[in-house]
């Protein structure tokens, strides 16, 4: 049926329906702004779950024995030779003079080759040149020939050739010097593996009938790779790298030394201390994320605010709204008091170690007596320093011993009731990877509203139709009526 806008009665019928649907959206709204109070909640714990993820993963290194047993390493020759320390390093001074570097194998071309990089080989007339497959030979750590075969073509360039020399795995890089004129290859690696002397040590060996690197690129003439040479100790060593690994130090050779530089390792009680202080400060920054949402002041005279709403608000109206609409959305959540309190309760027990320390008050740690922190960590870093210099074995006994029963470490029992936690919040609010809304409690209750609206707008549609019809149907009745009225009124004045 044709809408008509009360032409017949001049009232505004526009605005009468608008009005009648207000009152018949009024569900439809709260629906919504139940939905959105849904997806605040959800984005909120996912939040939390995000801080606890970040705790999570922290945790592992609190279970490595780096993290108590750190070692540091410093040199006499800092500019010649340098080392790192790993957990198993003893303690203690050691000798290290360097007489030679390791070096790679490199080989240039003994004259200028007068070759154009970007224009093609066949164009230019080389002397010597021809195409076909051209073969050099390297070698594996094993000291066998690896051969390498590669095709030149009529339509190739120099920088074609290089391109495919430098994309083959050979150990080698070749690329041309303008400035010089000369084409550079070099082995990618340092160190000797060419153990035939009828080479004459090269890394890099031309086939006798290969003409393409000896005639058109004239390489000729290898500077030989060397291998780092050091005394360990008064101990003669070699290593086809500039590193060596030893004892659980790794060496780093940057230059010959004057003499023997003395290499020193001690336990880094700094970095052991820097590991735990920042572990703790996460524990204390997810522990005040987790009693903010419960301390937080929950508004509910403030619901999300409907599109209609927004429309008449400024931009700073309702960030302002907003803002007191999502305090305290979590607010009394058992997941996350029970998840707190857990947290707390694990740091409390006695852990039976069988060594010095049997809680964390004998190391320092303590949480704060100020009730408000809601049991927060606090460090007694000279406390701390101590029992990590004297006692570092008993230390990660304490933290981390993955036993169950009086031995289970305090990190293990902060990490279970931290997984349980994030479990029981994945069941309610699900992550951003879900697949589906129905895999959590949350996205349930969101799917069965959203089911909701859509039938209630269906309705509404009908409704709207419905008040048109019917407004339309009266504006035609009394148009009808006022043209009887104005036939009878004319029949009236024309017989008078």
């Amino acid at each position: 049926m044709m809408r008509v806008g009360g032409l017949a009665t001049g009232m505004d019928i526009d605005q009468i329906v608008n009005r009648l649907m207000q009152a018949e959206r009024m569900p439809l709204d709260k629906m919504q702004q139940d939905r959105t109070m849904l997806e605040w909640q959800r984005d909120g714990f996912r939040d939390i779950n995000k801080k606890l993820s970040e705790l999570d993963n922290m945790m592992l290194d609190m279970k490595l024995s780096h993290t108590y047993h750190s070692k540091a390493a410093a040199s006499s020759q800092q500019d010649a030779v340098t080392a790192t320390a790993t957990t198993s390093a003893y303690d203690g001074t050691y000798d290290i003079n360097v007489t030679q570097l390791a070096s790679s194998a490199m080989n240039v071309s003994r004259e200028k080759i007068n070759i154009k990089p970007n224009e093609t080989l066949s164009s230019q007339n080389i002397e010597g040149f021809n195409t076909g497959e051209f073969t050099f030979y390297t070698f594996d750590e094993n000291g066998s020939e690896q051969e390498h075969t590669f095709t030149v073509n009529e339509e190739d360039t120099l920088n074609d050739v290089l391109r495919r020399i430098n994309s083959d795995d050979n150990n080698v890089r070749a690329f041309y010097d303008e400035g010089l004129d000369k084409v550079i290859m070099e082995t990618t690696r340092t160190g000797v593996y060419n153990p035939d002397d009828q080479s004459g040590g090269s890394e890099i060996v031309f086939a006798e009938e290969n003409s393409f690197f000896t005639h058109v690129l004239k390489l000729k003439g290898e500077k030989n790779a060397s291998n780092a040479t050091f005394e360990y100790n008064g101990l003669t060593m070699t290593s086809k790298t500039n590193s060596y690994e030893l004892n659980g130090i790794n060496f780093q050779f940057n230059n010959v030394t004057e003499g023997s530089a003395k290499i020193t390792v001690v336990n880094d009680t700094e970095a052991s201390f820097d590991r735990i202080l920042a572990f703790v400060d996460k524990y204390n920054e997810v522990v005040e994320t987790l009693n903010e949402s419960q301390r937080e002041e929950r508004y509910r005279d403030y619901p999300p605010l409907t599109d209609e709403q927004k429309e008449e608000m400024s931009d700073k109206e309702i960030e302002l709204w907003e803002e007191r609409a999502q305090s305290g959305i979590l607010k009394g959540e058992s997941v996350i008091t029970g998840g707190l309190f857990n947290m707390r309760q694990s740091w409390y027990a006695s852990v039976d170690t069988g060594g010095e320390f049997s809680s964390l008050t004998e190391i320092g740690i303590t949480t704060s007596p100020n009730y408000m922190d809601g049991g927060k960590l606090l460090v007694d870093e000279e406390k701390l320093r101590e029992a990590l210099q004297q006692n570092p074995d008993d230390v990660q006994k304490l933290f981390s011993n993955s036993d169950n029963g009086s031995s289970r470490g305090l990190v293990n029992r902060l990490e279970d009731a931290i997984d349980s936690t994030m479990a029981q919040i994945g069941e309610r609010a699900g992550s951003s990877n879900s697949p589906s809304m129905e895999n959590y409690t949350l996205g349930k209750r969101m799917k069965d509203l959203n089911d909701r609206i859509s039938a209630f707008e269906q309705r509404l549609v009908q409704v709207e139709t419905r008040y048109w019809n019917q407004f339309t149907a009266m504006e035609s009745a009394i148009s009808r009526m006022n043209q009887q009225s104005a036939q009878l009124m004319s029949q009236f004045g024309g017989g008078m």
